[in-house]
C-alpha cells in the first residue's frame, strides 16, 4: 500500500516507515511479495487469498450494494488507527469488487468544512463525499486510485480530489 502512495507523498511515507521501524528496503520487500502472491498461480484468489495474506479480518458485514449483496472484510492497521483496510467481496468470496481504506466503525471523522481541510493524509473517499456533496466520482486513473469532483463551498471551485488506496493524497488545483 505504502509503495502506491510513495508516489504522491514520499516525505510521508519516510514518516511512516520510521514509526513502523522500516526502511525503503523493507517497504520494496513487502511490495514484491504483495505482488508476487498476487500474481501467482498457486495462490488463492479472491476472499480466500485476502485471508491467507493478511489473517482473519477484525469485521465482517454484509452489506447491499444496489440489488446485489456482498461482505466487507475489514482489518486494522498499525499506521492508521482510525482506519481500516476494507475488501468488498462478491456472493461466495471468489471475486474481490473493491480494496481500499474506509474509517473504523465508530471512529470520528475529521471535520471538512473548506477545502483547504483537505489535507494529504487526512481523510477517506467517504469522508470527503459526505462533506461535500454533491461530491462526483470520476473515472480512476489506476487500479489502486480514485478521483472525486467536489465543489469548494464559498468560492464554487471545482476541485478534484485524488485518492491512493482510498486514502487522500492531494487536490487539483491545491
Amino acid at each position: 500500500m505504502l509503495r502506491r502512495m510513495q508516489d504522491h507523498r514520499p516525505e510521508l511515507v519516510d514518516s511512516a516507515l520510521r514509526a513502523l521501524n522500516a526502511s525503503h528496503a523493507d517497504l520494496r520487500e513487502a511490495h514484491n511479495k504483495w505482488q508476487a502472491r498476487l500474481r501467482s498461480t498457486s495462490h488463492p484468489r479472491g476472499e480466500r487469498g485476502y485471508r491467507v495474506m493478511l489473517g482473519p479480518p477484525e469485521q465482517e458485514v454484509e452489506r447491499q450494494v444496489g440489488d446485489l449483496r456482498c461482505r466487507a472484510m475489514l482489518w486494522r492497521l498499525p499506521l492508521w488507527p482510525d482506519l481500516r483496510w476494507e475488501v468488498l467481496c462478491a456472493p461466495g468470496g471468489t471475486a474481490v469488487w473493491n480494496e481500499w481504506l474506509v474509517r473504523a466503525p465508530g471512529a470520528e471523522p475529521p471535520r471538512l468544512s473548506s477545502v483547504a481541510d483537505l489535507t494529504p493524509w487526512s481523510c477517506v473517499v467517504d469522508d470527503v463525499a459526505r462533506a461535500f456533496p454533491p461530491a462526483a466520482p470520476l473515472p480512476a486513473d489506476a487500479p489502486s486510485r480514485a478521483r472525486l469532483a467536489l465543489t469548494a463551498p464559498v468560492t464554487g471551485e471545482r476541485i478534484v480530489a485524488h485518492f491512493t488506496w482510498g486514502l487522500l493524497q492531494f487536490t487539483d488545483p491545491p
